[in-house]
């Protein structure tokens, strides 16, 4: 297959585990060559995402590697075969490509677990409080891009609604829900959607109160996006400087741990919509 100059980060991802698969069998890219009959050149490039794959490859070489979990190898497979166009693709000049992999990464997610510090979950925003948070980037965008930004993030909504849709638990802080973004009607209205969408069968929304004090990552919101195996879960973590995309096993492993903790420093969802309302009185 031909190089790609981009990479996505799924690309990348499969990539990156057919790494790890090979030096689990503690195979180096010379022996992986000779064993697999293919160039040395494939397999680093496949591996650093630069050459595409297919499932029936993929399949092929963790059959080589002699990987005994066939859960992981077949839903790394179904990661490695090409996925048609996704709406994401719509925005390919306009946004990140971050943003474009973050799309990507939540329409295929099975679960998604979220830590909002400063903001409404992205999945939850209404559009006029989106606006007011995309007014306050430096640089201001151009109206139109601005406009396309807006677009990208309504329709990463839709994700909520498809069939087989993503488990989600968002835990928003205190901080998030009292922060203002645009006039008070804009804070209302926020407010109230937040408390309709956590009525959903596959929304759970709860709140980190100021009281419970500090916990584990405060500094930036974090998004845990569980995989179909738990090898090929992926955290994201935002920060004013940009986004990064994390899946290293122990890293996967602490993030879990502080998720855990601060669910459970958080007020259950009967509680937590309570917490909403009065905040939303307040406004």
């Amino acid at each position: 297959m031909p190089p790609r100059k981009a990479p996505t980060a799924r690309q990348c991802r499969v990539g990156a585990e057919l790494r790890k698969m090979r030096q689990s069998a503690g195979l180096a890219l010379a022996d992986a060559a000779a064993l697999l009959r293919v160039e040395r050149t494939t397999i680093s490039n496949t591996e650093s995402g630069r050459f595409g794959v297919s499932g029936e490859r993929v399949r092929n070489w963790a059959g080589g590697y002699a990987c005994p979990d066939e859960a992981y190898v077949e839903a790394l497979a179904a990661m490695a075969e090409e996925r048609g166009r996704g709406w994401w693709e719509d925005y390919r000049n306009d946004l990140t490509s971050e943003a474009l992999d973050l799309a990507e990464l939540e329409h295929h997610a099975v679960g998604i677990r979220a830590v909002q510090i400063m903001h409404m979950p992205g999945l939850l925003q209404t559009e006029d409080y989106a606006r007011a948070v995309l007014a306050e980037t430096v640089p201001p965008p151009a109206p139109a891009r601005q406009r396309r930004h807006l677009s990208h993030r309504l329709k990463r909504r839709d994700v909520l609604d498809r069939e087989n849709s993503p488990t989600c638990t968002f835990l928003i802080h205190e901080a998030a829900l009292r922060m203002r973004y645009g006039a008070s009607s804009v804070a209302r209205g926020q407010l109230e959607y937040l408390l309709r969408e956590s009525e959903r069968d596959n929304v759970t929304v709860r709140v980190v109160p100021f009281a419970v004090g500090g916990f584990p990552e405060a500094g930036s919101s974090t998004q845990y996006v569980y995989g179909p195996v738990p090898q090929l879960d992926t955290v994201l973590t935002d920060t004013a400087t940009g986004s990064a995309f994390l899946d290293a096993e122990t890293r996967l492993v602490n993030y879990r741990a502080a998720m855990d903790r601060i669910e459970g420093l958080s007020l259950d969802p009967r509680k937590s919509r309570d917490f909403i309302r009065e905040v939303a009185q307040q406004v």
